[in-house]
């Protein structure tokens, strides 16, 4: 079942026995901590792996304006964008030299394909990621709702252990790397 963003913070204040919450807006010490921690929180960690539900590829549109140094070519970033894994030109997304500058990708290459970690919808969580997000949203609303040091400190040792089962989920769902470009395997050949 998809959890929205309410659904998701109101299943962490239940955790700590607080009220769930209808709106971010209904006027509620619940509400405003949710409204005010929640898109962080879940852009952190969003950020912090690359989840196989939030990892991408697009071609980036090139920018008429060119880097003041270092770089020949700058190009514009996904509007959803949130981390970049790698950059590669043609068919590949990796394997050229690159920097994030001025939200924009500056480079010698062109054409550019970004491989990157962008912010899906909700709906579009698996379900280990949002009880890892539903665990770290308890530990980070239960300093501001209950005033409890130890409480949260044990929240979010759970987070923590609910995040690595989440990471180990998710990286069990595609193959394992090789190396490329290794000189020991490419002596071997």
């Amino acid at each position: 079942m998809a959890l929205s963003a309410i659904a998701l913070c109101s299943r962490a204040l239940l955790k700590l026995g607080a009220d769930g919450i209808a709106s971010f807006d209904e006027g509620t010490a619940e509400a405003e901590v949710s409204a005010n921690l929640y898109p962080s929180i879940r852009d952190a960690l969003l950020s912090s792996h690359p989840w196989s539900f939030a990892t991408g590829q697009a071609a980036l549109p090139k920018l008429a304006a060119a880097p003041v140094a270092d770089f020949a070519n700058a190009f514009q970033l996904p509007a959803d964008f949130l981390r970049a894994l790698s950059a590669g030109t043609g068919v590949r997304g990796r394997g050229i030299d690159y920097r994030l500058h001025e939200q924009r990708l500056h480079t010698d290459a062109d054409p550019v394909v970004l491989s990157y970690i962008f912010r899906p919808a909700e709906s579009a969580f698996p379900p280990f990621f949002d009880q890892a997000v539903i665990a770290r949203l308890a530990a980070e609303f239960c300093l501001p709702l209950t005033e409890s040091t130890s409480r949260a400190e044990v929240l979010f040792k759970l987070a923590e252990q609910e995040f690595r089962r989440a990471k180990t989920i998710d990286s069990q769902q595609d193959t394992t790397g090789g190396f490329d470009g290794f000189s020991l395997t490419e002596a071997r050949a």
